[in-house]
């Protein structure tokens, strides 16, 4: 679970350059669910997705997530968390080009506490859950926009994570092949897999479970979607 309290983030906190990003938040993710944040460019979305992310630090509030709180860790603490708790996906896709699909899927295990008996065996089970086991042994440089989405996906999945985290996941890819990740997102997330969608467009909050929508750092709307 998700909890954070009367958070808010300041950059160049303490300067005559500062910028309030977030201001106030409060939010809860229970597990299971599938969520979308959306706002405009510049809203904050990305700061909160950064300080779920546990790549941002805070001045005010509290971040929980699992009853851990994210500002009692420090730089060791934080980079586990990360590894073992978060399961990233980026509209760039954010994948090493001249590896392939297998080996890009294997990075995360290599920073974890997972024995190397069990490497092959959590990569197929990845690759299986987004479709893609036959282009295991492809460069990633080979692969369409959509089998680079989806091998990140298995990257992000492969360590078990409490929550997916995906920063514009249909971003740069074409209206069909953007389905066809929404689509593999809602399947994760009815075998009981957390997924946190941070877009910008409505059509893609519209496939989620909940919509909490941010303007100028504060959460002004946050409801159930009238379809999934």
């Amino acid at each position: 679970m998700i909890e954070i309290q009367n958070l808010s983030k300041t950059y160049n906190y303490g300067k005559k350059n500062s910028f309030m990003a977030l201001k106030d938040i409060n939010l809860r993710i229970d597990d299971g669910e599938m969520v979308a944040i959306i706002g405009k460019s510049g809203a904050g979305k990305s700061t909160l997705l950064h300080i779920i992310g546990g790549v941002d630090d805070f001045e005010e509030g509290t971040c929980t997530i699992d009853d851990t709180e994210l500002s009692e860790l420090g730089e060791s603490g934080l980079a586990r968390f990360r590894n073992e708790k978060v399961g990233v996906v980026m509209q760039d896709f954010a994948l090493i080009e001249d590896f392939t699909v297998e080996e890009n899927v294997e990075i995360p295990l290599r920073f974890g506490k997972v024995n190397k008996r069990e490497y092959k065996k959590r990569i197929a089970e990845s690759l299986e859950a987004v479709g893609i086991t036959e282009l295991k042994n492809k460069e990633v440089s080979q692969l369409s926009g959509g089998q680079k989405q989806r091998t990140a996906i298995a990257r992000a999945i492969v360590n078990d994570p409490s929550f997916i985290l995906a920063d514009e996941p249909t971003g740069a890819l074409d209206t069909k092949t953007g389905q066809e990740i929404m689509n593999l997102f809602k399947s994760l997330n009815e075998k009981g897999r957390t997924v946190i969608i941070i877009t910008h467009d409505p059509q893609i909050a519209a496939q989620c479970k909940r919509q909490i929508v941010i303007e100028d750092g504060k959460i002004v709307i946050a409801k159930d979607a009238l379809m999934c």
